[in-house]
């Protein structure tokens, strides 16, 4: 009995997580479509999570798309098939590198910000100050965290898709002796919108999650400038697995009769 109370106290707190967890979502996407809405604040986190993030986001995705090209011809060149390097790259970046290292990239940069954020307002009771002068907390720091990061996320996205397709495009063409045109027209060929809406879909809710994370570890912190360290720490790592468990998930709902 005594090596199984350490086991049951773990699952009993993980469940108790994992509740407490689920009830600040929906509280948060209640809020999200409740009115009044804080114009000014989701325009600030969109900025915040948009525009500040495009240039860590920018530059992974060129170098993901020119290290791809790059790896793929070298791979392909023992089955004599360099010609699909094209399709490769543009499936690779649109379907699942352009989501999930924007969505990475976002969670190291912005989950971080937002749980240190709330978490220093917690320690430092001006979360306790808003309930005070009947400002709702959660319609006013993280419903405007939530909207725009599901806004943004899929523009990024967007736009790293185009990034990483031309990075591949530009090692293909200037190193690897690749037609420019011909690349160009074999990558319009091969792809679908499928394949570009699976990513934004899986954008939308990376920024959901990345978003959530930040929000509520910071909004749950405790204990000083300690507790909000922790809070940063675990909102990016929490923010990270649910990012690549979720990326299986979506993947299998999208193309897996396929």
């Amino acid at each position: 009995m005594n090596v199984l109370q350490p086991i049951g106290r773990v699952v009993l707190e993980s469940l108790a997580t994992a509740g407490r967890l689920t009830l600040f979502a929906m509280a948060g996407v209640y809020h999200c479509f409740r009115p009044p809405y804080y114009a000014r604040m989701i325009a600030r986190q969109m900025i915040e999570i948009g525009y500040f993030s495009l240039p860590v986001v920018g530059l992974t995705a060129i170098f993901t798309g020119m290290v791809l090209a790059l790896q793929s011809y070298t791979g392909f060149a023992r089955f004599s098939a360099e010609a699909a390097i094209a399709n490769v790259v543009v499936v690779a970046v649109t379907r699942e590198l352009g989501p999930v290292l924007a969505g990475l990239m976002v969670a190291g940069r912005v989950g971080a910000a937002m749980a240190a954020e709330i978490g220093t307002m917690r320690v430092t009771e001006q979360i306790d100050a808003l309930t005070t002068l009947s400002t709702n907390p959660m319609k006013y720091l993280v419903a405007p965290r939530l909207i725009a990061g599901v806004a943004m996320l899929p523009i990024l996205v967007l736009i790293a898709d185009i990034i990483g397709v031309l990075g591949g495009f530009l090692v293909a063409s200037y190193k690897l002796g690749f037609n420019p045109a011909n690349y160009l027209q074999s990558t319009w060929d091969f792809m679908e919108a499928e394949d570009v809406v699976s990513g934004l879909v899986k954008a939308a809710v990376f920024g959901f999650i990345v978003t959530l994370m930040g929000c509520y570890h910071g909004y749950t912190s405790r204990g000083g400038a300690q507790g909000v360290g922790a809070a940063t720490t675990n909102a990016v790592v929490t923010a990270s697995i649910l990012i690549l468990c979720f990326d299986y998930i979506l993947t299998e709902m999208f193309f897996a009769g396929k």
